[in-house]
C-alpha cells in the first residue's frame, strides 16, 4: 500500500511539473487560470518581459556577482543571469551598484528591475519585502578576521583573536546594510547574553574583508564561499570561526511577479543539474586564480583599466565628442585589442583597417596602435560627418555610424532609402533602417532600384552594433568616464 502510494505521489509531481512548464510557455493561459490576484496592470511579470524582450536585472560588483576583465563581462552571477535571459529568449539589462538599498529599491520601490542577483539568505526579514527562488547555493556565515603572529598565546579573544562566537563579546563587528548578517549577529547575542557592536555599512562584503586584511576594521561577515575566495588573496585573514549553520542562498524577485519566479524555478532546478553550471561555480568558488583576475590591474575590481590602450582611447575620443569608453567597446569588438590581429578579410591592426580605408588615413600594418587609434576616430568622424543630413539626433545616428563602420556607409544609406521607400522611419535605427540593413542579403531588397551598393551580410553589421552597445553600458558599469 504504501509503494502504491508512493509511485501515484510521483505520477502527480510528475504532472504538476509539466502543466507549471505549459503555463510558463503559455503565460496567458496562465493569467486566465490564476484569475486577478496574479499580476496587477502596473506588475512587470513574465508575460511583460517577453513583449519588451529585455530581462531587467541587478546586482552588485564583486569577484563572484559581476566585474569586467580586460573588456569582458563576468561573474557568477552574471553568467547565470546570461543563461537565464538566453533561456527566455530574451535580451538581458544589468543595472549594477555598490549599494545593496538601490538594488533593492529598484526591484520594489521603483519596479525598475525584474530580478535581484545577489546571495540572500532565506530569512523572514528578507521574505518580508521580496519572494525568493529556490537556492543556486548554500554556505554558513563566518567571521573574518586577520590572523594572529602567535594563535596559541590568543587564547578565548584575549588579545583580539575570535575562536568561537562567545570571544566577540566586547568587539565591534562592521557588516553590510540590509543583509542576514545583522540579524544573525542580533540572533547571537539574544542566544548567548553577551553584547558586543554591530556597525551598519553601505559598503560591498569584499570592501569589508580587504578593510580587515588592511587593519582599518577588525572584523566582518561574509558567506563561508566568498571569505574562501577572499583568503586566496588577502593571505593574513582568519575565516575558521563559523557563526551558525549553512543558510540556503537564493535570488529576489517582486511579489508581483509569480510567473517569472515559477520560470526562475524550473530553469534554475534544471540547470543546476548540469555539467555546465558545476564548470561555471568551479570557476568561480573552487579555483584559486578567479580572485587574482578579480583583483588585476585590468579588472574593474583591481586597477579599473579596461586595457593597455585605455589612454589612447581617451586621448583621440575628443576628436568625435564620444565617450572614450564608446571607442573601446569598438576596438575591442574589432581586435579584441590585439593590434597584431589580422581578419580573413585582410582588415588589420586594433581597429581593423582595411587596406583601402588605411590608405586614406595614412596608416599602415606597421604603424602604431597611437596611430591606428587616431584613423579610427577619424574614420568615424567622418562617417558621422557623412550622416548628419540624413539622421538628426546624435544618440541615433551613433547606431548608423556603427553599423558604417562595420558594412560601409553606402550599404548603411541604401538601408535609409530603403525605410523611405516601404514607409518606415529613415532616422531611427531600431526596427527601421536596421531591419533593411539586416535583410540586405534578400534579393527583395539587395535588387530594389533605390540600392546602389547590392549584397551585404546585414547580419554581420546588426550584430556589430548591439553587441557594441552591449559591451560599452558594461564598461560603463564597471569603470570611470
Amino acid at each position: 500500500m504504501i509503494r502504491t502510494r508512493n509511485i501515484s505521489l510521483f505520477f502527480i509531481a510528475l504532472s504538476l511539473l509539466v502543466f507549471s512548464v505549459f503555463l510558463v510557455k503559455n503565460p496567458a493561459i496562465f493569467e486566465k487560470l490564476a484569475g486577478f490576484h496574479v499580476r496587477s496592470e502596473a506588475s512587470n511579470d513574465l508575460p511583460q518581459i517577453l513583449e519588451r524582450g529585455v530581462l531587467r536585472a541587478t546586482t552588485n560588483f564583486s569577484s563572484t556577482n559581476y566585474f569586467l576583465y580586460r573588456g569582458e563581462p563576468m561573474g557568477f552571477h552574471f553568467e547565470l543571469l546570461q543563461r537565464f535571459a538566453e533561456h527566455l529568449g530574451v535580451e538581458l539589462e544589468i543595472f549594477a551598484t555598490g549599494d545593496l538599498d538601490q538594488s533593492i529599491n529598484c526591484l520594489v520601490a521603483e519596479n525598475e528591475c525584474d530580478i535581484l542577483a545577489v546571495d540572500f539568505a532565506n530569512t523572514q526579514a528578507a521574505r518580508a519585502k521580496f519572494n525568493l527562488s529556490i537556492p543556486h547555493n548554500q554556505a554558513r556565515q563566518v567571521l573574518v578576521q586577520r590572523r594572529p603572529s602567535n594563535p596559541s598565546r590568543d587564547r578565548h579573544g584575549q588579545y583580539g583573536f575570535v575562536t568561537n562566537q562567545l570571544d566577540l563579546a566586547g568587539k565591534t563587528v562592521h557588516v553590510q546594510r540590509n543583509t542576514a548578517f545583522t540579524d544573525r549577529l542580533l540572533n547571537l547575542m539574544e542566544e548567548s547574553g553577551i553584547s558586543f557592536t554591530i556597525v551598519e555599512m553601505d559598503t560591498e562584503v569584499e570592501q569589508l574583508i580587504e578593510m580587515v586584511s588592511n587593519g582599518e576594521i577588525d572584523y566582518t561577515i561574509s558567506f563561508e564561499n566568498i571569505a574562501r575566495i577572499n583568503r586566496n588573496y588577502f593571505s593574513n585573514l582568519d575565516i575558521s570561526t563559523a557563526l551558525g549553520l549553512p543558510q540556503n542562498l537564493s535570488w529576489a524577485v517582486r511579489r508581483d511577479a509569480p510567473q517569472l519566479l515559477a520560470a526562475l524555478n524550473l530553469w534554475l532546478e534544471q540547470f543546476m543539474q548540469t555539467r555546465e553550471y558545476a564548470a561555471l561555480f568551479n570557476r568561480y568558488f573552487n579555483n584559486s586564480r578567479s580572485i587574482f583576475i578579480a583583483k588585476s590591474p585590468f579588472s574593474s575590481l583591481g586597477g579599473g583599466k579596461i586595457s593597455v590602450f585605455d589612454h589612447y582611447f581617451q586621448r583621440y575620443a575628443e576628436a568625435i565628442g564620444w565617450d572614450w569608453r564608446l571607442i573601446a567597446s569598438l576596438a575591442y569588438q574589432e581586435s579584441r585589442f590585439d593590434p597584431t590581429a589580422v581578419s580573413w578579410a585582410g582588415a588589420f591592426g586594433i581597429m581593423q583597417f582595411m587596406p583601402a580605408t588605411a590608405a586614406i588615413f595614412d596608416v599602415d600594418s606597421a604603424s602604431s596602435v597611437s596611430k591606428h587609434v587616431s584613423a579610427g576616430v577619424r574614420y568615424l568622424r567622418w562617417i558621422d560627418n557623412q550622416l548628419k543630413s540624413y539622421v538628426s539626433d546624435d544618440e541615433e545616428r551613433l547606431k548608423f555610424v556603427l553599423a558604417s563602420y562595420n558594412v560601409g556607409l553606402g550599404h548603411v544609406l541604401d538601408a535609409i532609402r530603403l525605410a523611405e521607400r516601404h514607409g518606415r522611419n529613415p532616422e531611427v535605427w531600431e526596427d527601421n533602417v536596421a531591419y533593411f540593413v539586416l535583410n540586405k542579403s534578400n534579393p527583395k531588397y539587395y535588387q530594389d532600384e533605390v540600392v546602389r551598393f547590392g549584397f551585404a551580410r546585414g547580419i554581420e553589421p546588426y550584430r556589430f552594433v548591439i553587441e557594441i552597445l552591449d559591451r560599452y553600458t558594461h564598461f560603463k558599469n564597471n569603470t570611470k568616464k
